[in-house]
Order: structure tokens, then sequence, then C-alpha cells
């Protein structure tokens, strides 16, 4: 399984070991660069964030949420939302093409 090279800001924090606040803190200190998928999904480059775990800048707090599994799906179904919707659509049409009568 690969990893992603992008995260969400939950995925972030959680790498960091902070709070999705800190981490917004980090993107408007210009720390962390983040990135619009769709115009309103933030990412973030997984490899800018264990840069900075490794450079020790940021110090971990106590994380009352864990990233669930839920929210992990959720994230999965918005971030790939168009691709699913695509692939529907060109199921139904091909079920059409070789039923039509």
């Amino acid at each position: 399984m690969t990893l992603s090279p992008y995260v969400s800001v939950r995925e972030s924090a959680q790498i960091l070991g902070v709070t999705d606040g800190r981490i917004m803190q980090l993107i408007e200190q210009r720390k962390l660069q983040a990135y619009r998928i769709a115009g309103q999904y933030l990412r973030l480059k997984r490899s800018d964030v264990m840069q900075l775990k490794n450079s020790g800048d940021v110090v971990a707090e106590t994380v009352k949420f864990p990233y669930t599994a839920r929210e992990r799906f959720l994230d999965f179904l918005l971030y790939n939302d168009f691709y699913i919707a695509a692939f529907l659509i060109i199921g139904v049409l091909i079920l059409v093409v070789m039923f039509w009568r």
C-alpha cells in the first residue's frame, strides 16, 4: 500500500502530534504550505509535514480527538467524489448500451 503524497489537516495534526488549529497556525505562519483541492479541501505535502516533524520546530501537544476510520473514509469520499461519480455514470451508460433493445 503506497501512501498518498498529500495529507489532510487532520492527518498532518496526527503526524505532528498537535491540534488542527495548530496546523492552521503553521500554515498562516508559512511554516507549512497548503494546497486547495477543488477550491475547498486543504491538503499538505506529506514530505513537508515530515520535514517539519524531523526538524523539531514543533512541540507535540495533547490531542484529544484521534483521526478515526470514519473521518478517513469521509475524507476519501470527499477527495475522490468526481472519480466516483464518473465511474458510476460510465457504468450506467455501459449497462444502457449493453441492454438497449
